[in-house]
């Protein structure tokens, strides 16, 4: 039987995996392809796995031969590979029933980089396919690695499965992705001009002004009428005056900015929200929320540059305090009052574009609500997206450079939100794109390709990107 081996692109690969079968028909393309056309340097410690992924199960043994090409950089002094590319070739062998093939990418370059190094990259090749005793290659697929922005790839950010217990902060260009449980804080002191503070709607805190700026004179009787209105999900329209702005705009917090008059600094009430649900819902269903994680009061000063938080439980008659200094690395310095302490949620304003999230969101005309399989962009970081909606299966594959439209970047960071994805069919909708710019100018088209797993589970989002030339 003649069979053609063809290397195509990580979109068409996706395409064909859509429609396999375990009958293994050798008169279709056999096609393999990398997983990530690019990966960066900067992000690679010690080693990377490097991964060809084939279109279909191998119906028998064969060998992938990749070529490695180095520009500015020696083998073993710069980098090495398993198996050895000593001398610009390897062979990595696959057996019947396997769905792909690695090698290991071993940096040698020494920590700091220096500039020096940025010139450096290795390019992989496969160069040769021997299967079913068939040589024939059309076409020819590569990575490189590099300090070079990605080219794109196809994540799987580890959101936690139907609890969703995660908050996952991806940047593009390197293809990072930063997980933090989205328990681990609840308040976020703004590092940008205005001295603004955030509550942490993944566990759909709410917060509430009280007239009083004496927080250790706060009881639970003299806010106990407040206690049904200052949280999620009543379906009162009001109730959005007590969580953040979800279009991300700073100036709209639920807490007011901070004025360096302390007299004009008042106690809040503090719904904490909910603990990250352990429950196990039936496929297709989500167990976000555990037990209430109960009240707090706090006030929030200043001094100089500086925050200064007090907190305490409801019935306390004394406060904590703590002081938070502003960092203009970050977006926001964040706080838990269950641990007492600063903790590191995100990476630096500048290395992320996206989060997905559980996130409170707002029902027009029924307030506040939460979601899950939610996904932000870092507009706050000066990150924008725009979303493109084309029905056309090619659409994705063929918008170029020349498409875009600035004029339709938005200041809203829930451009992707939670529309990408149908709960119902649990599949993530085919009808639309979208097109984000980075901090660095970069611009990145992005299809969201499903939030479940082949189990029918959720919590196990998939997308695609590619930048944009």
């Amino acid at each position: 039987m003649n069979i053609k081996i063809v290397f195509v692109n990580l979109l068409l690969l996706l395409a064909l995996f859509s429609c396999e079968s375990e009958d293994v028909d050798l008169s279709q393309p056999f096609v393999a392809a990398f997983s990530s056309t690019s990966y960066n340097l900067g992000t690679i410690r010690e080693s990377q796995e490097i991964k060809v992924v084939f279109s279909e199960t191998a119906a028998s043994a064969g060998v992938v031969t990749i070529k490695a090409t180095a520009v500015n950089a020696a083998y073993k002094t710069d980098y090495e590979t398993i198996p050895s590319a000593e001398n610009g070739f390897f062979e990595i062998p696959f057996e019947a029933g396997d769905t792909e093939v690695a090698f290991t990418y071993i940096n040698r370059i020494v920590l700091p980089f220096d500039e020096e190094d940025n010139d450096k990259a290795i390019t992989f090749d496969v160069v040769k396919i021997d299967y079913n005793s068939q040589n024939s290659i059309q076409g020819q697929t590569s990575t490189v690695v590099s300090f070079s922005v990605s080219n794109g790839a196809t994540l799987f950010p580890e959101t936690g499965g139907p609890n969703q217990g995660n908050q996952v902060f991806i940047d593009l260009s390197t293809e990072l992705m930063t997980t933090s449980r989205r328990d681990k804080w609840d308040l976020g002191f703004y590092n940008g001009e205005q001295f603004r503070v955030t509550i942490n709607g993944s566990l759909y805190m709410a917060a509430k002004q009280l007239n009083s700026d004496n927080i250790d004179a706060v009881t639970p009787a003299s806010v106990q009428p407040y206690f049904n209105q200052v949280a999620i999900g009543t379906f009162e329209a009001s109730n959005v005056n007590y969580i953040d702005a979800p279009n991300g705009n700073i100036a709209q917090t639920a807490i007011a900015e901070i004025s360096s008059t302390p007299s004009d600094n008042k106690v809040y009430l503090v719904n904490m929200g909910y603990q990250i649900g352990t429950d196990v819902p039936p496929p297709g269903s989500v167990a976000i929320a555990g037990n209430s994680r109960g009240w707090k009061k706090i006030r929030i000063l200043r001094s100089g540059d500086n925050y200064v938080l007090q907190y305490a439980d409801l019935n306390s008659t004394t406060h904590t305090e703590a002081t938070i200094p502003k960092k203009d690395t970050h977006n926001f310095r964040f706080f838990s009052m269950v641990t007492n302490s600063e903790v590191t949620v995100e990476p630096e304003k500048n290395k992320w574009d996206l989060n997905f999230t559980v996130f409170t969101n707002e029902i027009v005309g029924s307030g506040s609500y939460g979601y899950s399989d939610f996904v932000v962009n870092n507009l706050k970081g000066g990150v924008k997206v725009y979303r493109v909606n084309n029905s056309d299966p090619e659409a994705f594959g063929k918008f170029a450079r020349a498409d875009i439209d600035n004029s339709k970047f938005t200041d809203d960071q829930r451009i992707i939100g939670a529309d990408w994805r149908d709960v119902f069919s649990g599949s993530a909708a085919t009808d639309r794109f979208y097109v984000l710019k980075d901090v660095d100018g970069y611009y990145y088209k992005i299809r969201m390709l499903s939030f479940v797993n082949p189990a029918g589970v959720r919590g196990y989002p998939k997308f695609e990107y590619k930048l944009v030339q």
